[in-house]
């Protein structure tokens, strides 16, 4: 069939008709990315704030956790260290020094003093070896950053309601007490060969 030009200028209305209906395919598929787009933004918005409400959540429990811990270890403290030969009488929780700024410098779990000795105990609920090694090094700078304290001759002490890898021998062999739950009581764990290291 030979092209006339009315089959051209037809072919020519068809065409820019189909390219018009692609057009809006086009415009409408443009549109449903758009919107799909919105709305993994809101899902990714919404995952975030999830995520953010979790984590509160969960450091609210590990806080509260680590609080109960706390006055599990904190009541018979200073009479297990008494009968062990050092005469503290005076304990105190949550103990902070802060800077200038307001910035938390330290925190000690619990502190337990007189006027020439002072244990600081370190209290997890599960104790790893390397909260022993953090607890080791935040007790090299007590001194420093706890200036009273400076001509004190002072303890280190771990309280943990269980003790992951051997914890509880390698903070032994650091010098460290080891304090531990026994049927719901806090009992120092190191025998009386224990040679404490004074700090």
């Amino acid at each position: 069939m030979q092209a006339t030009p009315e089959s051209v200028w037809e072919f020519i209305l068809k065409l820019g008709e189909e390219i018009k209906a692609l057009s809006k395919e086009i415009a409408e598929l443009k549109e449903r990315f758009k919107e799909t787009d919105e709305r993994f933004k809101d899902t990714d918005k919404q995952f975030k704030e999830t995520d953010k409400k979790i984590r509160e959540l969960s450091n609210l429990f590990t806080t509260q956790w680590g609080k109960l811990v706390e006055a599990l270890v904190e009541p018979g403290v200073l009479e297990l260290f008494q009968k062990r030969g050092i005469d503290v009488y005076y304990a105190s929780t949550r103990v902070r020094k802060k800077d200038k700024d307001g910035r938390v410098l330290a925190e000690i779990d619990i502190l337990l003093e007189d006027e020439r000795e002072a244990v600081v105990v370190e209290v997890k609920t599960t104790v790893t070896p390397e909260d022993v090694d953090e607890f080791l090094e935040k007790l090299s700078k007590f001194k420093k950053i706890f200036s009273k304290y400076r001509d004190y001759r002072v303890y280190g002490a771990i309280a943990g309601i269980s003790f992951d890898k051997g914890s509880d021998r390698y903070a032994y062999k650091q010098g460290l007490f080891v304090l531990r739950s026994k049927g719901g009581v806090i009992e120092i764990a190191n025998d009386e060969k224990f040679k404490p290291k004074v700090w």
